[in-house]
């Protein structure tokens, strides 16, 4: 490994071919963002074709490279007609990031057994579909690559009432990692997971707004006391992690989780 790389060049994703599922708004999009402010071709991927198209709009707007495309990460067909479409528009797809995910809230006594596969076979299922794929693909280049998923704090410790589907989703998106790590890892390959706290997202101040169970507002009440930095997270603070982990700053971690949840698991 060179040593004494200028800073610039650690974090220069000039000529990387990025993939980023779940893209078009909230986290996804400031991971976007943040990827395409390095140099990366970025390819926003979302089962929202409207929004995609939007967001990418959006960035090429500020004079970034971007594309879009809809897909669906729960299925199969998707999944694999995304990633070869991906390898012609964006060049290469030297960098993935499984963002896309649900997390409905209901309580066990109410909550299925199509629920809870629901939420399945987004948030881990859509994760192992993409980076199988995307895999594939890394391993015929030759160049090595990355993967970063956005796991959760749910993956260690258990949320909230209602979150059970999630929370098993997201520690299974944990040992998916893990395990990918180590499979790959010869091949060149970098696989990290970021556990999230909450997060101001769309999605999330929907779910707390004056309409919503007062239950929930206390509950989001009392997690914030618990942050250690005394504030919930923006979207950008985890851009920039994933920003880190794509980057050569992070040539030497895979297989980790980094846990951006200011404080919250500490206190």
């Amino acid at each position: 490994m060179q040593e004494n790389i200028p800073l610039k060049e650690l974090i220069n994703l000039n000529g990387k071919g990025a993939i980023i599922t779940g893209g078009a708004m909230g986290l996804g999009l400031a991971i976007s963002r943040r990827l395409a402010e390095a140099g990366a071709k970025v390819l926003i991927a979302d089962l929202n074709a409207s929004e995609a198209r939007n967001a990418s709009a959006e960035l090429n707007s500020l004079g970034y490279d971007t594309k879009f495309i809809e897909c669906n990460v729960s299925r199969e067909e998707d999944v694999k007609e995304m990633i070869s479409d991906a390898a012609k528009i964006i060049g290469s797809i030297d960098i993935l990031v499984n963002n896309a995910g649900i997390y409905p809230r209901k309580p066990l006594e109410e909550m299925t057994g199509k629920d809870f596969e629901q939420v399945i076979s987004v948030n881990l299922m859509g994760t192992f579909l993409c980076s199988r794929y995307a895999i594939k693909e890394m391993i015929e280049k030759q160049q090595g690559g990355c993967i970063i998923n956005i796991a959760s704090i749910g993956a260690v410790h258990p949320s909230s009432t209602g979150m059970s589907a999630y929370d098993a989703s997201k520690g299974g998106v944990l040992m998916l990692t893990k395990s990918m790590a180590q499979e790959v890892g010869s091949h060149g390959i970098r696989v990290n997971a970021i556990a999230p706290g909450v997060v101001k997202t769309r999605g999330v101040l929907s779910q707390t707004g004056a309409s919503q169970d007062r239950t929930q507002l206390r509950e989001l009440k009392s997690f914030i006391s618990r942050i250690a930095l005394g504030r919930m997270g923006d979207a950008d603070d985890i851009a920039r992690v994933v920003l880190f982990l794509a980057s050569d700053l992070s040539c030497y971690v895979t297989g980790d989780l980094i846990v951006a949840d200011g404080g919250y698991l500490v206190s």
